[in-house]
């Protein structure tokens, strides 16, 4: 009888501790290998050790509470408080868990928060006393304005006949893109200005290195002088060559046409060997200038240079003008010759 009433003290304690060991493991879900301490201590605290005919050397009751490294891959989406408050402080190792509805960022700056504008003292962009009205932005170099004169050759030059002084400039104002040019290229020989050729042009950025060039034309000198439409481009072709080309329009159904290409080869940084090739083409002969249909005439050069600097380099040459055709007829009408060599001594001057 003694043994029977033990039995059923047993089975009650058992039945009391059921619910909380089903809200610990979810349910249905079956956990038997797991290691469950507080519905094993629950138990052990309400059993009594003295019962006779009970053995309970076999039976795991640990006291430790069970580890979140070993809870791995657990769902507990369907937990209650119950058991939320039954959780170990480190869940460091619950790799599985879904935290999609939890809120780590945001909200208002904490009170003691560095002011983003202190360290300006107080000034901004559009307050104070330096804030440009309107909406400011950042200028780029392209948008800015620049201006240079660079005179390529300014020599004298030593031949069989005469001796002459030659001008070849070009100035530019504007931005990357589109700027107001003006070239200059002329003749002094005796104290006159034999011939000139004075070019005011806009030119526009058509591709990397190259601008196309519109414009007008005007010859001077001795004789009549010429005014022309101009169109050209102007850049550095590959390999590095330095190409001015243009073609123009006149009154009188007069064209002509010029290329003139450069190319600098670098002895040292600061020694410079520089061909120069130039020729000109006249669609109409025009007695009054000596100038005759077809390519008229040529000059091709070789210069050698010394940069003290970018912007100051003198050189010495030799170049030959050639005339060709009906220009080189009416040359030789009028006593001149149709070609000459000559040495040049000269400087290039870079603003």
């Amino acid at each position: 009888m003694t043994i029977r009433m033990n039995q059923l003290a047993f089975l009650a304690l058992l039945l009391s501790a059921a619910p909380a060991w089903s809200q610990t493991h979810g349910g249905t879900a079956d956990h038997s290998q797991h290691q469950q301490s507080e519905p094993a201590s629950a138990v052990k605290q309400g059993m009594d050790h003295s019962m006779p005919g009970m053995d309970h050397s076999d039976m795991k009751m640990p006291d430790a509470p069970v580890k979140a490294d070993s809870m791995q891959g657990m769902d507990h989406g369907n937990m209650d408080s119950t058991s939320k408050s039954a959780q170990p402080e480190s869940m460091s190792g619950m790799t599985g868990m879904d935290h999609g509805d939890m809120n780590m960022q945001g909200g208002p700056a904490p009170a003691d928060a560095r002011d983003p504008h202190g360290y300006s003292g107080g000034y901004t962009l559009d307050k104070g006393p330096y804030s440009t009205p309107g909406t400011p932005r950042l200028r780029m170099a392209d948008e800015h304005t620049f201006a240079s004169l660079l005179i390529d050759r300014l020599e004298r030059g030593y031949g069989r006949n005469n001796n002459d002084t030659v001008y070849d400039a070009q100035a530019w104002f504007g931005n990357s893109y589109d700027r107001l040019v003006i070239k200059a290229e002329g003749d002094v020989a005796r104290g006159r200005l034999q011939e000139a050729r004075t070019e005011l042009l806009w030119g526009h950025a058509i591709a990397t290195f190259w601008d196309v060039q519109a414009g007008v034309r005007h010859d001077s000198g001795i004789g009549p002088g010429r005014s022309w439409l101009a169109l050209g481009v102007q850049g550095l072709a590959p390999y590095w060559f330095e190409v001015d080309a243009a073609a123009y329009i006149g009154d009188n159904g007069r064209t002509a046409a010029r290329l003139e290409a450069e190319y600098e080869l670098l002895l040292t940084q600061k020694l410079i060997l520089q061909p120069r090739v130039e020729i000109n083409y006249y669609g109409k002969s025009d007695p009054a200038l000596e100038i005759g249909n077809g390519v008229s005439s040529s000059v091709a050069g070789l210069r050698l240079r010394y940069e003290f600097s970018r912007q100051f380099a003198p050189y010495i040459g030799v170049e030959r003008v050639s005339k060709f055709g009906r220009t080189a007829d009416l040359a030789r009408a009028d006593g001149k010759t149709a070609g000459e060599t000559r040495w040049v001594a000269g400087v290039r001057i870079w603003f």
